[in-house]
């Protein structure tokens, strides 16, 4: 079948096959231990279960990790269904367990999942963690649905390994517009006034309303079919890591954690509701 022709705005990212055969020539295979130089800045290509007995003890700052949510989904040759809640935490649980090793002792922990896997997530993530907050993020895509409420949220459970982390909440402080600017003695108190627009600098919230999915129309859309967004990533590798800190993500994807931790302090949150920011290398 012959490929179809891309709509005029169509952006999304390809690569050529010598593009491929050369980015699949520096992907890591592992069949021994390995030590923490040996993988920094570098993605494993093998199964999660056969590689984690490899890598070493207490080297992750921050753990991203955005597994197959409790779906009818297929990714590549890979298909989900939908299981009991049961099965699926107990599916968790076997690859999470064996992933609190690799953590240092003030590393944060981010799982995603929509509605149907929040149980799970709560219920496996508190065994080993101490949750700190449920992030629910608007997901904007589809058209709707006929029977039901359109889905278009979904969740970040955010856990620590202990009550010694790394919060770096100035990096990702919100600019909010006034809608009922106050004076004090003609001055404004809290906020600051700008030609044509009153705003101030507050503190971020779990609830995330300006975060665009990547659509077909944006350089970074991909087609992999469940792609979360750098602007995502960034926020919570600024939040909770620093220069120099191991990033790790067990369920890669499309790539985005990768992208978004090498490309470090050369990383800035668009323009809008948040401040320019320069964010720290992960």
């Amino acid at each position: 079948m012959p490929k179809k022709n891309k709509a005029p705005y169509n952006r999304t990212l390809e690569i050529s096959p010598a593009e491929e055969k050369a980015l699949k020539s520096g992907l890591l295979k592992l069949n021994s231990p390995v030590k923490l130089n040996q993988i920094n800045n570098r993605i494993i290509n093998q199964d999660l279960f056969s590689v984690i007995d490899l890598l070493p003890d207490s080297f992750i700052s921050l753990l991203f990790i955005d597994p197959p949510y409790n779906i009818y989904k297929t990714f590549n040759s890979n298909t989900f269904s939908i299981v009991d809640t049961v099965k699926y935490e107990s599916w968790m649980d076997g690859w999470l367990s064996k992933l609190v090793r690799l953590l240092k002792p003030g590393a944060s922990v981010y799982i995603c999942g929509d509605w149907r896997a929040s149980a799970a997530i709560y219920n496996t993530g508190s065994k080993y963690f101490v949750l700190r907050n449920r992030i629910t993020w608007e997901r904007e895509k589809g058209r709707g649905a006929k029977s039901n409420w359109k889905n278009c949220s979904e969740d970040i459970w955010y856990f620590t390994l202990g009550n010694d982390y790394v919060f770096n909440v100035d990096d990702v402080k919100m600019k909010r517009k006034v809608l009922a600017p106050y004076r004090e003695n003609g001055k404004p108190k809290d906020w600051i006034e700008e030609t044509g627009s009153n705003f101030r600098i507050t503190y971020p919230s779990n609830i995330w309303t300006d975060i665009t999915v990547p659509f077909w129309s944006m350089p970074e859309n991909t087609d992999h079919p469940t792609q979360k967004p750098e602007k995502l990533l960034a926020k919570i590798i600024l939040a909770s890591s620093n220069k120099g800190d191991m990033v790790f993500d067990p369920f890669l994807g499309a790539g985005t954690t990768a992208v978004a931790a090498l490309r470090g302090v050369d990383l800035v949150i668009d323009k809008g509701d948040f401040v320019d920011i320069m964010g720290p290398s992960g």
